[in-house]
């Protein structure tokens, strides 16, 4: 067999093992690094070509801002990492990608070296050789048995430790509690990772002078400066990218202006941040029972608000955070599951009325108490799915850091 045919044929294997099979995306980037590796070795192969020529995306297309092909090869990365440490441990052939590049690298893996211990028959004394002692070779021959005795000991010893060590590392790289993965499954369905999109609302003015909220009765579109995010929002990409690794998944992340209708209908998507800011958000179904809306009398008119639109018993109408000329002490927060623009498809809510509430809400559903909490409430386990709901959240802050969360609220809403 050819060289290029062994190596056609462990790309073949790894497509269809365990690891990948269900990836069509990353199956069809592997085949493709693959073919240019074997028929144009050193060759450049950039973002974009990648882009256009693998999964369609349109000559506009700007790796300056689309992450999409970085983290693609990062989850291929990682998962033939975790194909070879279990399921190919013992392939002759090992596929790598190295980090900084796109090119597929093949190498054969290096043969055991066995020591050759002859045929085992006792060589003739040479002629006049005086024996050391009487019956020496009888205490050779033992001396022998008892080294290769302690050889395999040895041996068994060390395989028995590396098989401990890889099931370590694999545990420790799919240590996610059961409660995650019955609360992620909508998300862990599709072949291709989850986006999360992040707010970046829209400001006008300059950091260094000062910047403001963006009006569109007075200002001008081209003084829009959307190039800033809450610390909240950073915090929450971090601890969803976590539960995700722990869930053998990777995220693709993106800010809310960039997002478009078309991104939404083909994408499982979780919105972090309120649509105040969000504003991806006003153009997708949103929830119905429990609304952002800014209020329009009393003394905290013009601020945002959390309506409970269905009060159920004693619940109260609206919820707000701390007022502004006070510490922010308290904040509240929407944990909301819905279905997609498209069958199959699915969204996450995840905001505050400040970017303190919006960290607490993802910390809620990053945390196995919590997480079971919820599931519970819903009746939800591995053999009963999850169904959508919309839940509210009081999330308690000191010193502009979330330190508890409180589940108020919960609506189970309809499959259908």
């Amino acid at each position: 067999m050819s060289q290029r045919e062994q190596f056609l044929g462990q790309i073949d294997r790894l497509a269809s093992s365990g690891v990948l099979h269900s990836s069509e995306s990353l199956c069809k980037l592997l085949r493709y690094l693959a073919k240019q590796a074997i028929d144009h070795p050193g060759e450049p192969l950039k973002e974009y070509q990648i882009a256009t020529e693998v999964f369609g995306r349109p000559s506009d297309f700007d790796p300056q801002v689309d992450s999409a092909i970085r983290v693609q090869a990062g989850r291929l990365r990682t998962k033939l990492s975790e194909y070879y440490t279990l399921e190919g441990a013992h392939d002759s052939v090992i596929v790598d990608l190295p980090k900084g590049n796109y090119h597929l690298a093949f190498r054969h893996r290096a043969a055991a070296v066995k020591s050759d211990l002859g045929n085992g028959a006792d060589p003739a004394p040479s002629e006049g050789m005086a024996m050391p002692w009487p019956g020496g070779w009888k205490v050779v021959a033992i001396i022998f048995a008892v080294l290769f005795v302690a050889s395999l000991v040895v041996t068994i010893y060390i395989a028995a430790d590396r098989k401990a060590a890889t099931v370590a590392s694999a545990n420790e790289y799919g240590m996610a509690p059961e409660a995650f993965r019955v609360f992620w499954k909508p998300f862990l369905q599709n072949p291709d990772e989850p986006w999360v999109i992040f707010s970046n609302a829209a400001f006008v003015g300059r950091p260094e002078l000062g910047l403001r909220y963006y009006d569109r009765s007075r200002d001008s579109k081209d003084l829009i400066f959307d190039h800033y995010t809450g610390v909240g929002e950073v915090l929450a990409v971090h601890e969803l990218d976590h539960v995700f690794n722990q869930l053998h998944e990777q995220l693709r992340v993106k800010r809310g202006s960039l997002l478009s209708l078309d991104d939404a209908k083909t994408n499982n998507l979780i919105f972090v941040g309120s649509p105040s800011e969000n504003l991806t958000l006003t153009e997708i179904p949103g929830t119905e029972d429990f609304v952002f809306r800014r209020l329009t009398s009393g003394d905290r008119k013009g601020d945002l608000a959390i309506a409970n639109v269905h009060p159920v018993g004693s619940e109260a109408r609206e919820f707000l955070a701390s007022p502004a000329n006070s510490p922010l002490t308290e904040d509240y927060a929407v944990v909301a599951l819905k279905k997609g623009l498209t069958e199959g498809q699915w969204v996450m809510i995840l905001a505050g009325t400040t970017t303190f509430g919006t960290q607490g809400a993802v910390e809620y559903v990053c945390g196995q108490g919590s997480v079971e909490e919820i599931l519970s409430r819903l009746s939800a386990s591995s053999s009963r799915p999850i169904s959508p709901f919309e839940a509210l959240v009081r999330v308690k802050v000191t010193r502009g850091v979330p330190v508890e969360t409180q589940l108020l609220a919960l609506r189970k809403k309809s499959s259908n």
